[in-house]
């Protein structure tokens, strides 16, 4: 049997293949072909198919046209495929499983001699990765190959950013596969995307790192960025809270970010601590935050929940100070006037936990209808820290703060009577 031609050549010394391509580039039919070829002239092998659903996995990488089943039924190598709990079984004793990318637990036990990554970038849950990772332990050389239409979301820049010779990134457009698509389909794609940002990035396989459009660049985040060890004392702290509509597997994240101000009209992002849950969960993952930050306030969003917000964070603490906010204006004028805190080098992410945060930050376009809960929530809480009362503003610019407890103190105090806290 003969090797397939322009497959990921295994004699080289990559550990991991990351194939950045297009819409329609052939990117599902390359990863299948190597896999099946992979597990059938090797026995007794264990492989990883990951795809962001078990959908995805199921339907496009294994039932797929270009997917695995019918690669190996050419090969007359399959000997069983048990559906429904997706694996894989080859006449010589080697096995494929089938994972989905939102179920991150169910990789931390199974070990693997290689695994096949479809669309990394759309994996919601970067520890996904990581379980894999750590599984990717049999044989003398385990190997990973990913195919994606790149999105600049961090672990893939940081793939592409490798120099140790472990990653080796090949580029692919839609058009690199032409002949097998559509004429009609590519002539439409190419005179409705060509030049613009989505064709860059869907059909080109570029790797756009922001948008032009975009409120906030990298470059700032990266100027007003301080070390948690040099964080000021503050003397207003709020957590905002933007929640999902739905919890589903398909629904969006609920934003939960908090923030703290200081009297010289600075702002810091301290967490994000953004989740997709039941209400449940969020409003205590919320609550959570208030007591370890030792915050002023809740604040919520009340366009979606309404004032269900508030009855779900009073189940899980009934004291818990909180406002609702609405949204009657657009993302884009809510949010530029704390994007112009970043050009003053007022708005400062404390530490470098913030990089799915970040991505939305640089990422989203004002135009889009995507929403970005985690830069919501971001603008909410850092909006309600701005407007907080002149009077109070007045009385921190005057006092020193108790960097435990935020009470104000007489300029000289030694020790905070409140929480004994040593200044």
């Amino acid at each position: 049997m003969a090797r397939p031609e322009q497959l990921p050549n295994s004699d080289e010394n990559w550990s991991i293949y990351l194939y950045l391509a297009g819409r329609g580039a052939g990117k599902t039919r390359t990863a299948a072909e190597w896999l099946a070829w992979e597990a059938t002239t090797q026995n007794n092998t264990r492989w990883a198919i990951v795809a962001p659903t078990f959908g995805d996995v199921r339907d496009v990488c294994a039932e797929g046209e270009s997917g695995i089943i019918n690669i190996l039924r050419e090969y007359g190598s399959l000997a069983d495929y048990n559906r429904s709990q997706g694996a894989i079984t080859l006449t010589n004793g080697s096995k494929i499983k089938l994972f989905s990318a939102d179920e991150p637990d169910r990789l931390r036990g199974p070990q693997h001699h290689g695994a096949w990554c479809d669309e990394l970038a759309a994996w919601r849950y970067p520890d996904t990765w990581d379980q894999l990772q750590f599984g990717m332990r049999l044989g003398s050389h385990p190997r990973t190959v990913i195919t994606t239409t790149p999105r600049p979301v961090s672990l893939i820049r940081n793939l592409v950013n490798r120099t140790d010779g472990s990653v080796k990134v090949v580029r692919g457009s839609t058009f690199d596969n032409a002949q097998n698509l559509a004429p009609q389909a590519l002539l439409e794609l190419q005179a409705r995307y060509a030049g613009t940002r989505m064709g860059r990035q869907e059909l080109y396989g570029e790797l756009l790192t922001e948008s032009d459009s975009a409120l906030w660049t990298r470059a700032l985040i990266e100027q007003a960025r301080i070390k948690p060890e040099d964080a000021p004392p503050y003397f207003r702290v709020v957590v905002a809270i933007d929640p999902a509509v739905t919890s589903g597997e398909s629904s969006d994240e609920t934003g939960i970010v908090v923030a703290g101000a200081t009297p010289d009209g600075h702002y810091y992002i301290l967490e994000d601590a953004s989740m997709r849950g039941t209400p449940e969960k969020w409003a205590q993952r919320a609550v959570e935050m208030y007591r370890k930050w030792k915050c002023d306030r809740v604040i919520g969003e009340a366009n979606n929940g309404g004032d269900v917000i508030e009855a779900l964070l009073r189940q899980v603490d009934g004291s818990i100070p909180y406002r609702k906010v609405h949204a009657s204006r657009g993302k884009k004028v809510r949010a530029e006037p704390v994007s112009a805190l970043s050009e003053q080098i007022r708005l400062h992410m404390v530490g470098n936990n913030f990089a799915q945060l970040e991505d939305q930050l640089v990422t989203w376009e004002p135009d889009s209808d995507k929403s970005p809960d985690r830069m919501d929530a971001l603008v909410w809480a850092v909006s309600d820290l701005m407007n907080g009362s002149n009077s109070l503003r007045a009385l921190a610019a005057m006092a020193d703060f108790c960097p435990s407890c935020r009470l104000p103190l007489v300029k000289g105090t030694k020790v905070c009577p409140r929480c004994k806290t040593a200044q």
